[in-house]
């Protein structure tokens, strides 16, 4: 019987490596979970949140891997190049077009990856050129959604609490998504109920500007920070962090305890789950992932012990 949220059948194999992009002039350090089986295989990019690295959601990755994906990640611009650094004493001015340099920067990263795996990857699980899917966390979910414009390789995207709503709150990334797509690319959005620094309101606001087909589901008692690895110690480390006097300290001040919310279990078997059928469904075309989306996801989850809210068919 077709299970997304049981582990796949494939053994995971990880390979780390720095990946030099010569025209901008910068060394990516990459990671690759790769199924140990010969085969060829989908590939799917992972973008990270602001302030993440390439290894900040590995239960995810590592899932997708074990369900016959090859997955890729590397750590964005902003964490390696030396000029999109934060500097002391930055006027505004400087801090915008920081800023602006950065969001600018995140596409051109994933188009970099893909380019390098395409050419470059030499193993016995081999890289199907003709199924790529991406999977964003926050500045990485707009990431996920602003690339299919301006790569028409990727065929499926998953926007995990993505950015990009049209008013972001004070503190936020201002990135803007205009869907240019030019092509039909399956998109799923998962988002959280109590999500602090990019509420519910805006992933409304970016679903039902996204392009069909598409699907969101909602996770009932969650945060931001359920998206990534060690959700417990994450959380209650970012809502009882010092303030420091910078317009994102509201956050802070307003995320619950998770005593509150739901557990990180919980909810990394949602997103594994969910994630895994959307992409067999988009690249792998199999009828049953398919299927399985129209025969009560809300209530199969709510048998693993997991509350959600589906949106979209």
């Amino acid at each position: 019987m077709y299970d997304p949220f049981a582990p796949g059948p494939f053994s995971v194999g990880e390979r780390s490596f720095e990946a030099l992009d010569r025209t901008r002039r910068r060394m990516f350090p990459c990671h690759v979970w790769h199924p140990v089986e010969a085969g060829d295989y989908p590939l799917i990019i992972f973008s990270h949140h602001s302030g993440g690295n390439r290894r900040s959601s590995t239960f995810l990755c590592r899932h997708l891997c074990g369900h016959g994906y090859v997955v890729a990640a590397l750590d964005h611009s902003e964490m390696i190049a030396p000029e999109l650094a934060r500097k002391e004493g930055m006027s505004l001015e400087e801090r915008n077009a920081r800023m602006e340099a950065i969001v600018a920067s995140r596409v051109p990263d994933v188009h970099f990856l893909m380019d390098h795996l395409l050419n470059e990857w030499d193993a016995e699980a081999r890289i199907d050129p003709a199924a790529i899917g991406i999977v964003g966390h926050s500045f990485g979910g707009w990431t996920a959604l602003a690339a299919p414009a301006a790569d028409p390789r990727l065929g499926a995207v998953v926007a995990l609490a993505p950015g990009g709503s049209s008013n972001p709150k004070p503190g936020i990334i201002r990135a803007k998504l205009d869907f240019r797509w030019g092509r039909e690319v399956p998109t799923l959005i998962l988002a959280a109920e109590n999500d602090t620094p990019l509420p519910l309101e805006g992933m409304f606001d970016i679903f039902e500007r996204a392009p069909e087909p598409k699907r969101m589901a909602i996770l009932r008692r969650a945060d931001h920070l359920h998206f990534v690895d060690d959700v417990e110690q994450r959380h209650e480390e970012s809502r009882l962090a010092p303030l420091t006097g910078q317009e994102w300290d509201w956050i802070a001040k307003e995320m619950l305890p998770m005593a509150e919310l739901c557990s990180g279990d919980q909810a990394h078997l949602f997103i594994r789950g969910l994630t895994v059928c959307h992409m067999d469904a988009a690249l792998k075309r199999r009828e049953e992932a398919r299927r399985f989306f129209a025969g009560g996801i809300e209530a199969e989850l709510a048998s693993r012990g997991v509350d959600a809210i589906m949106q979209g068919p």
